[in-house]
């Protein structure tokens, strides 16, 4: 009977053979596998209906399992035709930082529980904001872009309301206050209002201009109208590329109006705010210097595995001062050097993984320039794929930015709006059974389109024509 949870050095090395195995064969054929493996709901969950295993069963039994119904079927998020969302298909480097990260199992709350992993990360937070020209010199990691716009507007509501002692006394007795953003803005600002007691009632969407940035003399108006009806407002939102269209709000203006009625100003760059590393897009960027707090996306452009996601503050003690709760049990009193930093004193985690290590090692092994070379290949194809539905008589394009998103539609020889509007609806579920591709819709205007999102590093000019191909065939199948 097996009393121990770990194999024999000989078994170990068999075992990490085997996995790693798997690991490249997933590589092999990247350009010819499919982007989605069109099972339903049901079927997949049949696969893992079983009682509570109480004796073990046999590693390669159950990895044989794992390749045949999670690795050779998982949408294809490292292959070059996922277009949904924003999914870069992570990188190398990364993937075996992780396995490293796994390995030694550090609890990055606390600096003597991961002293090389701490330091790291307040390299990598450094880094950021040297990258996007962010003037701070605060941050911490956390799982993705919405818990960074949570996080910043949870640092904005305890620092803004300081005086209040809002930390102690809630939000009880306060006069109603008000946050701003465009009608653009990210899903997650609704939920972390939601979560942070604002309410969504408090959000003030804002119109757009036809380029989708935030209009900003119907911005300075709402605030002006809210103040004269006794609300509070305290702070603005910029986004800095919209997920629907990859728009840049003027951040450099708003900046100015959050300066003005005296406004948190916070930055979402979740999904482009890396771009800014580039000479020729960071003027559009003009502004993030000036931002109270600004959240960045790992994830996405700088081709990193889940989660990666990143809050810059202007300095450390903001930070303390919005997530400090002394326990006895984390006192470091005891521990001596006092320029330690305990990220549980800066973060609502405890426990917290190392995401930094896989982001600081790609930094180190490929650097910036080839990164910032990556990124530029994503824009040209972009760019590549506009002018491939520009060219043809069947795509018609709807938006373009100057960051890596086309939403466009499929009108085929249909002239009639509604029909068109409700054949691109049906094409979404249609290419997904396909599976050769993988691209959602949004709506832009009432209008119905295609959004693809060009974020992986081995797209190619072949696999983005590709996807036109692809689109059209199914849609003369569709007809």
């Amino acid at each position: 009977m097996n009393t121990s949870l770990d194999f024999s050095s000989k078994d170990f090395d068999r075992l990490l053979t085997a996995g790693i195995d798997l690991v490249k064969n997933k590589f092999h054929g990247l350009e010819k596998q499919k982007a989605y493996s069109d099972f339903p709901q049901s079927e997949i969950e049949s696969w893992f209906d079983e009682e509570l295993p109480q004796s073990g069963e046999d590693f390669e039994k159950v990895l044989s399992q794992v390749k045949e119904k999670i690795l050779d079927v998982a949408t294809n998020n490292l292959g070059p035709h996922m277009y949904a969302y924003v999914m870069a298909g992570g990188n190398q480097v990364s993937l075996i930082a992780e396995l490293l990260a796994a390995t030694i199992n550090q609890n990055v709350g606390k600096w003597h529980l991961a002293p090389g992993i701490s330091e790291i990360e307040k390299r990598v937070v450094a880094w950021s904001g040297q990258l996007i020209g962010f003037t701070g010199n605060g941050g911490v990691l956390v799982s993705g872009g919405s818990a960074a716009n949570q996080a910043g507007l949870t640092v904005a509501r305890n620092i803004f309301f300081e005086k209040n002692n809002i930390r102690r006394k809630g939000l009880f007795g306060i006069k109603p206050f008000t946050v701003y953003a465009s009608t653009e803005v990210h899903n997650c600002v609704d939920k972390s209002l939601e979560l942070l007691g604002i309410g969504t009632d408090h959000l003030r969407k804002v119109a757009c201009l036809p380029d989708f940035t935030i209009d900003l003399k119907a911005l300075e108006s709402q605030i002006i109208e809210d103040i004269k009806n006794g609300f509070s407002p305290f702070c603005l939102i910029g986004t800095a590329g919209t997920v629907n269209t990859g728009a840049i709000d003027n951040l450099d203006e708003l900046a100015a109006i959050a300066k003005r009625f005296e406004l948190w100003f916070h930055v979402d760059g979740a999904y482009g705010g890396l771009a800014a590393s580039l000479d020729h897009l960071n003027p559009h960027y003009a502004g993030i210097e000036k931002a109270d707090s600004v959240a960045i996306d790992f994830h996405k452009w700088l081709y990193q595995p889940f989660e990666a996601g990143c809050l810059l503050v202007k300095e450390w003690d903001i930070l303390r001062r919005s997530y400090f709760k002394k326990a006895s049990y984390l006192d470091t009193e005891l521990e001596g050097d006092k320029s330690r930093t305990d990220f549980n004193e800066h973060y609502f985690q405890l426990s917290r993984n190392a995401k930094a290590l896989k982001i600081w090692m790609s930094i180190k092994v490929y650097g910036i320039d080839l990164l910032k070379q990556m990124i530029q290949k994503d824009l040209d194809l972009t760019e590549y794929l506009i002018e491939l539905i520009d060219e043809s008589n069947d795509f018609q394009l709807i938006s373009s930015s100057s960051l890596a998103i086309a939403c466009f539609r499929y009108v085929g020889s249909e002239n009639e709006e509604s029909k068109i509007q409700e054949f691109n609806q049906k094409l979404v579920p249609a290419l997904e059974k396909d599976g050769r591709v993988f691209i959602t819709g949004t709506s832009l205007n009432g209008k119905f389109v295609l959004r693809a999102c060009l974020i992986n590093h081995r797209k190619t000019q072949k696999t983005t024509a590709f996807l036109l191909t692809v689109i059209r065939d199914v849609a003369l199948q569709m007809d």
